[in-house]
């Protein structure tokens, strides 16, 4: 009978993994700003911001009475991570942790609370903590908004009082327990016997009056109340809850590692990738990144080998497991071989073509030395029919030869000067990018689909195929992107400033343009995530990729 069944809500905890750059911001500050922005959120939060209606009344009165303290929790130092989409630059590898409690001045109220409700509360945070990630601003701060906060909820009471956490008990309750296991799952009733089962595996507790489940997004702990006040912060904090958040904290940063192969893997094989060092010199930094890692789980397989507390060690490894540590790491480095053997084979080919110049150079070379012999021929041959230097056919010869030789130096003068410049521009990549304005103080901004800067605003605009005019691209470009046809005014300014792109030596003309036909006709194509008209007095507060606010502020417009 599981209705019989109620676990009070006592706490929670939140952890949010992010990295951030020390040096360039105060963690704590930061911690208190996050603070107090989800609470003032809270307190303007209508109805219409919440997504389930059955539940708007319930959260409302719920966040009114809610307390929330953040704190920075650090985990590795020195952890220089930059970031392949965003080309933000950190140092630290940590967490957010928040303390939570509903109802603090009034336990009684408590009772009220079940998963279904509380889960609610970390959605909201959650895209609070979107926008704050993507804030022009807080460049310093990358929160993982891509995972679920994870949450821990605690209870120290029950109705009935002080069960005994049998197998049969466990059993009994499961449709219960199952809730407060996964508090990111649905409560529906129909759920299946095996999805049940599931959810009540791996209690970690060794006594009969407590339940210890850890899940990846989500933890649930039961203690009887006297236990609760007499272990909970000087045991079970320690021991049970603080290992998840730094596990999930070193699973973020794999996982960021990870997507860094996979786009240093794209940028090998695409039309933009130009310098085998600068990727060669990523690598080697991710490979150290991973290597501090992986002397940060020496020290957890360190607690099993040598850890002879049971319970401890239960949940060490069953953190490992949960998040899927050793596969991840796995996966991390068969990347790295595969990158590996694509840079050999990159350097191979550049190999074959330096070959192939050399080989020419030296074909032109050698002319250049039969031309000197051709000269000595001409002496000779002079000698032998005794021509002085003055005679006309002397000179008609020794002239013929200087042409010829003249013509191969400057050939191989030519072929010289034309390699290099060869070898420059293929080192350069050319770009378009468009400032599109309407008649309404709005600039249109996509927001892009792919890395670098996916997911950042961005002007229209891209590359310059092989034979094509920089205005035909753009018109292309802007089509492509926007499904506007546009008109170019003018050209507002040549960019080239080494760095302003992250997948090389990027060379970009910005134009000026006006809209052909109707805007309504504006939609996002196969190369725009989104596009959208943004008031110009709201662009300089939006973060935007590679340099184009630099571009907007030539074009006048902020």
């Amino acid at each position: 009978m599981n209705e019989s069944l109620h676990f009070i809500y006592k706490e929670e905890f939140w952890y949010v993994s992010a990295f951030i750059n020390s040096a360039n911001i105060n963690a704590e500050a930061k911690s208190k700003e996050v603070e107090d922005l989800i609470k003032t959120k809270f307190k303007k939060l209508r109805a219409e911001d919440i997504y389930r209606e059955d539940l708007k009344e319930n959260i409302l009165e719920l966040i009114k009475h809610i307390s929330i303290k953040c704190n920075w929790i650090k985990c590795l130092s020195n952890f220089y991570f930059k970031d392949e989409n965003s080309e933000r630059s950190f140092n630290t590898l940590g967490y957010f942790q928040f303390e939570v409690e509903h109802y603090k001045e009034d336990p009684s109220n408590k009772k009220s609370l079940n998963p279904l409700l509380i889960q609610q509360i970390p959605f909201l945070v959650l895209n609070i903590l979107k926008d704050y990630n993507s804030k022009f601003g807080n460049e310093d701060i990358h929160f993982d908004v891509e995972s679920p906060i994870y949450v821990f909820v605690t209870s120290n009471k029950s109705e009935p009082k002080n069960i005994v956490w049998n197998p049969d008990n466990i059993e009994k309750y499961k449709k219960v327990i199952a809730n407060w296991t996964e508090i990111y799952s649905g409560q529906w009733e129909d759920y299946s016997e095996t999805l049940f089962n599931k959810r009540i595996e791996n209690n970690l507790s060794n006594r009969l009056s407590e339940l210890h489940f850890l899940r990846r997004n989500s933890g649930f702990i039961y203690m009887y109340e006297e236990n609760y006040e007499k272990y909970f912060k000087s045991y079970m904090k320690q021991y049970v809850i603080d290992p998840t958040p730094k596990m999930r904290a070193v699973l973020f940063a794999l996982r960021s590692i990870n997507e860094s192969l996979d786009l240093l893997f794209l940028k090998t094989q695409s039309q933009s990738f130009q310098g085998l060092k600068i990727i060669e010199q990523k690598i080697r930094n991710l490979r150290l990144l991973r290597g501090m890692i992986q002397i940060f789980l020496s020290t957890i397989y360190n607690e099993l080998d040598y850890n002879r507390r049971q319970h401890y060690t239960s949940v060490l490894k069953h953190l490992l497991t949960e998040f899927e540590i050793t596969n991840i790491v796995e996966r991390i480095n068969q990347k790295f071989n595969s990158i590996y053997d694509v840079m050999e084979d990159l350097y191979h080919k550049k190999s074959e073509e330096n070959q192939e110049r050399t080989e020419r150079g030296l074909n032109l070379l050698n002319l250049l030395f039969g031309a000197g012999i051709l000269a000595e021929l001409g002496a000779v041959i002079m000698i032998s029919l005794n021509l002085d230097k003055g005679n006309l056919f002397s000179s008609i010869l020794n002239g013929s030869i200087a042409v010829v030789i003249i013509g191969i130096l400057l050939t191989t003068i030519g072929f010289y000067l034309n390699n290099r410049l060869q070898i420059k521009n293929a080192e350069i990549g050319k770009t378009v990018d468009a400032v599109i304005e309407d008649n309404a103080g709005n600039v249109i901004l996509i927001k892009r689909k792919f890395p670098p800067y996916q997911g950042y605003y961005a002007l229209p605009g891209g590359f310059i195929e092989k034979g094509e005019s920089a205005s035909k691209a753009l018109i292309r470009e802007v089509k492509e992107e926007t499904n506007l046809y546009v008109k170019i005014l003018h050209k507002i300014g040549f960019y080239d400033e080494e760095g302003r792109d992250p997948r090389g030596n990027i060379h970009s003309t910005a134009f000026k343009c006006s809209i052909i036909g109707d805007i309504t006709q504006m939609k996002s194509g196969d190369d725009s995530k989104k596009v959208e008209l943004i008031p110009i007095d709201k662009v300089q507060f939006i973060e935007l990729a590679f340099d184009h606010k630099e571009i907007l502020k030539d074009a006048k417009l902020i």
